[in-house]
């Protein structure tokens, strides 16, 4: 699983025209499941996101992690992360996994984002989704449960 995570002042995501998830301060991330990927990937990647320190304490340092400051979460599906694009100018997504395998992971993962108890939201599998947000720093992060990055 492969995960862009952008720390936000608020973001929001719409489906035709109507807010199904929207955030205030915390983290907006995009993930993208890989064909390969297994519940153990989720798992990596839900204790990464809850744990890294990537918001500041009273000094400015980024010390403090989204469950420390009881930030909100938005997950956002997004398959175009799982891309091919060593060859032509063209993208490859023969290697995203397909819904049937997808979507009961992505749900997994947000299940266990859950856990934690904060607020956590989502947009809609599959959907054409509008997200906004303001990145707060900005301050973006790429994880990939295959190379622990």
């Amino acid at each position: 699983m492969k995960a862009v995570i952008q720390r936000v002042k608020h973001s929001s995501v719409e489906v035709e025209g109507e807010t199904v998830g929207k955030i205030e301060k915390g983290l907006m991330l995009l993930i993208g499941v890989d064909e390969d990927d297994e519940t153990v990937d989720a798992d990596w990647l839900v204790k990464k996101i809850l744990d890294v320190r990537i918001f500041s304490d009273d000094e400015g340092k980024m010390n403090h992690s989204v469950r420390e400051i009881n930030g909100e979460i938005l997950c956002i599906s997004q398959f175009t992360l799982i891309s091919d694009y060593k060859k032509g100018n063209r993208p490859s997504y023969i290697k995203a996994a397909k819904p049937d395998k997808a979507i009961p992971l992505f749900e997994y993962f947000k299940d266990e984002i859950k856990k934690s108890g904060l607020k956590t939201e989502s947009g809609i599998f599959g959907a054409d989704m509008k997200v906004s947000l303001i990145n707060d720093g900005p301050v973006t992060l790429v994880f990939d449960s295959k190379t622990k990055l």
